[in-house]
């Protein structure tokens, strides 16, 4: 692995990965970093300030001191300034565009937005388009190896194919060209109605979950990202082709250290609406089962499955990382975990007072939770919206924040329905078979690329590591 990687990252793996490499792979030759700019900030500043000086890479700085770390491991990150929802990647440099096609010999593909509801032209744009041009741009490496993509679960470890809906699809036939119409032609009605930004916002985020439910996916998310799997199935026939399939990735679970996150993802945005007391109560069956794994993990086995495949026959293959099927975590069980650590471990409001919280509700039904905002939250709204209207709109702000607010609970609890009463187990055989493949092997002496989720004690990994990791890393 002394090779050249492009990387194409997001928050959920690129800093990991990119520690990861240079960690147990310092002879690495170059690493092509797709960054994209804001108007603020340019790729080089991104690089320097979101990825190379977190605290994440501070074991890499002991280990070769700082004048080692700047001066060789620092040059090996080549930052590119970019963005996946582009041809040729948006790279506008066309000499540096020309010495990524020579050199590159792996591309890992990790871009992505990851919001439920994210608008559809902008999800398309970046899991669909983004897919593709990725494709685009690896057609014209002569040296390429690999293309390792990054995706989200299904229930079976196999392979998308092209056009294929889920069941009870209301659509027989997935069209890729006429989703991309619908979302033009939906863009464009909409500017002749001279509606707000937000109220644009509004209706493409709608659209995507309306075309995401009728060809059978629960959400916009994971609706373009299956998309952006199946434009890979035939690129196979030129190099290796692997799909990672991550479930909930939580905090690191010992590499470099534990408890390393960034940002809050669904499971920690509840822990902390609950610690600062926003939450009164958890919706979603006890015993249905959460699918989680540590981003080292997901890391170690990227890393396992581009040793193993890289110089075997063309092929496509397809590996579920996640914890439900060897080592599952139900849902009650996590709620009490908060709770005892919350308790002990109290987060601070804004005078840096300790926030007491109660022991956690649960709604058990959909119709238990509807039943709580119509008893808890709608006569306030009632009383709101009589008391504008006798003094004269006055106080319009404070009931439309106060709707606004039930609407999105009531939206999110919707959007997150089918993973808070699912009992799905998801299928991962292929990434078993990884696991033997290099057991005991040179490869993973000392156990370096451990991704077994049976080694995860869960009550210790959370209130020792993943909690305290929120707090330390996101929180402070």
């Amino acid at each position: 692995m002394g090779g050249k990687f492009a990387g194409y990252p997001n928050q959920t793996s690129r800093s990991v990965f990119l520690e990861k490499i240079l960690r147990v792979q310092p002879n690495v030759k170059k690493i092509f970093l797709l960054i994209r700019e804001t108007s603020k900030r340019s790729a080089e500043q991104r690089l320097q300030e979101e990825v190379v000086d977190i605290e994440l890479f501070r074991v890499l700085r002991e280990k070769w001191g700082e004048e080692d770390f700047n001066s060789i491991l620092l040059p090996k990150i080549i930052p590119v300034s970019g963005d996946v929802s582009h041809e040729n990647l948006g790279i506008a440099d066309s000499e540096l565009r020309e010495e990524m096609w020579r050199e590159i010999d792996i591309i890992v593909n990790s871009a992505a937005t990851t919001k439920f509801d994210e608008r559809y032209d902008v999800a398309f744009g970046i899991n669909v388009l983004g897919a593709i041009h990725v494709q685009d741009f690896a057609r014209k490496c002569p040296k390429l190896e690999m293309l390792l993509h990054v995706s989200t679960g299904l229930i079976q470890e196999k392979p998308l194919h092209m056009g294929e809906t889920l069941a009870g699809s209301e659509i027989p036939i997935l069209d890729m060209d006429e989703e991309k119409k619908i979302i033009e032609e939906r863009l464009k009605g909409i500017q002749t109605q001279k509606l707000t930004d937000k109220d644009i916002s509004r209706v493409m985020k709608d659209l995507g979950v309306e075309r995401a439910m009728l060809h059978g996916w629960p959400n916009t998310y994971v609706f373009t990202k299956a998309m952006g799997e199946m434009v890979l199935e035939k690129f196979k026939e030129k190099v290796n082709v692997v799909i990672i399939r991550p479930t909930i990735i939580t905090s690191t679970y010992k590499e470099p250290f534990p408890g390393w996150i960034e940002g809050l993802r669904t499971l920690d945005s509840i822990f902390v609406a609950y610690g600062k007391g926003k939450l009164k109560f958890f919706v979603g069956d006890p015993q249905s089962t959460l699918d989680m794994i540590p981003g080292d993990m997901v890391v170690n086995c990227m890393i396992t499955a581009i040793a193993t495949h890289s110089n075997d026959k063309h092929d496509l293959c397809v590996y579920h990382v996640g914890s439900s099927r060897r080592n599952p975590m139900k849902y009650e069980t996590i709620k009490w975990l908060m709770h005892h650590y919350l308790t002990e471990n109290p987060l601070l409001d804004s005078k840096g007072k300790p926030i007491r919280i109660g022991k956690p509700t649960t709604l058990n039904t959909m119709a238990s939770f509807h039943n709580y905002i119509a008893i808890h939250y709608l006569p306030f709204l009632k009383v709101l919206k009589l008391i504008n209207i006798m003094f004269c709109n006055n106080f319009e702000i404070l009931y439309t924040n106060a709707k606004r607010k039930i609407n999105h609970a009531l939206r999110l609890a919707e959007l997150y329905k089918p993973y808070l009463f699912s009992q799905a187990i998801f299928d991962d055989a292929n990434t078993e078979n990884l696991r033997m493949t290099i057991q005991g092997s040179n490869m993973n002496m000392d156990n370096i690329l451990n991704f077994d989720p049976k080694s995860i004690q869960w009550d210790e990994y959370f209130v020792e590591t993943h909690f305290m990791g929120i707090a330390k890393f996101v929180l402070e």
